[in-house]
């Protein structure tokens, strides 16, 4: 049994198969005095399937500047607004997050109804490290402006998770090689639906086997690997110490450095140690 619930409520639906939604989202859906969606066909197919009536307004980058104020005046009267996305969670890649920023300026209540995540599914099949990501969305069209963003993001310690169009595949691999180097890497095709790829391999692999095959179909996902640790030179480690060490203890100070150079911990503690050593 779920609970009712007011407000501007975000709501995941199904990336694929359309009977993956779950219980709490279906009743979401049914309660809602309307429901803001993307493209009123493919939501209005989802719920006919699951036979749900409530009413659909279109919410997309279109027509968001003119249709936020007239969803913040009916949650404004009591309305409960459920937001939906053409598939997956709300405001990845999308002009939902606007609409929350308004509805919490507004005082209104902003809760969710979670499921599924392009985003999340794709680093759980990919094999990469997961203890840390960032999702950088869609990468710019054209390769100097997509280099330019791939180098603001180069030294970050994440798995790095991008969407992509299937015609620009190929050319942002070739720019990933070019600026990331070196790195393991998946691409996710159709997450979640029939025609599942997953093609796990070496950016430069990957980028040779898009650069020789046709353009794949569907939506695809690109996960990198963080980039690889190289040994820290004993003066930076040093350099980084005095920092720390201004501000945190002996132990915390080593740990902040030794995941800042990729040094490890004892060799670290070693030069802290010898820092000591060396003052007055």
């Amino acid at each position: 049994m779920t609970r009712k619930v007011t407000g501007l409520i975000v709501v995941a639906t199904p990336i694929g198969n359309m009977a993956d939604i779950t219980e709490r989202a279906l009743s979401t859906l049914r309660d809602a005095d309307v429901v803001a969606c993307e493209d009123t066909r493919m939501t209005g197919a989802l719920m006919a399937r699951h036979g749900i009536g409530t009413a659909l307004l279109a919410y997309h980058e279109h027509n968001a500047a003119r249709m936020r104020p007239l969803l913040i005046a009916r949650l404004q009267r009591g309305e409960t607004v459920a937001l939906v996305s053409d598939a997956g969670t709300p405001l990845v890649s999308d002009p939902g997050y606007k609409l929350v920023r308004a509805a919490i300026e507004a005082g209104i209540p902003v809760t969710t109804a979670p499921g599924p995540s392009a985003v999340l599914a794709a680093l759980v099949v990919a094999g990469l490290p997961t203890d840390r990501f960032l999702f950088a969305g869609f990468l710019p069209p054209r390769s100097a402006a997509r280099r330019t963003a791939l180098a603001e993001v180069a030294d970050i310690r994440a798995s790095l998770v991008f969407f992509e169009s299937p015609t620009r595949l190929a050319e942002s691999l070739a720019d990933m090689v070019a600026v990331l180097g070196a790195r393991d890497a998946a691409i996710v095709r159709e997450v979640t639906k029939l025609y599942e790829e997953v093609r796990r391999a070496p950016l430069a692999e990957l980028d040779a086997h898009y650069a020789a095959a046709p353009a794949p179909k569907g939506e695809i996902v690109i996960v990198v690997g963080p980039p690889p640790f190289s040994e820290a030179a004993d003066d930076a480690i040093d350099a980084a110490l005095r920092d720390a060490l201004k501000t945190a203890t002996l132990r915390d100070a080593v740990a902040t450095v030794a995941a800042a150079t990729g040094a490890a911990r004892r060799r670290v503690y070693g030069r802290a140690l010898a820092l000591g050593e060396g003052d007055p």
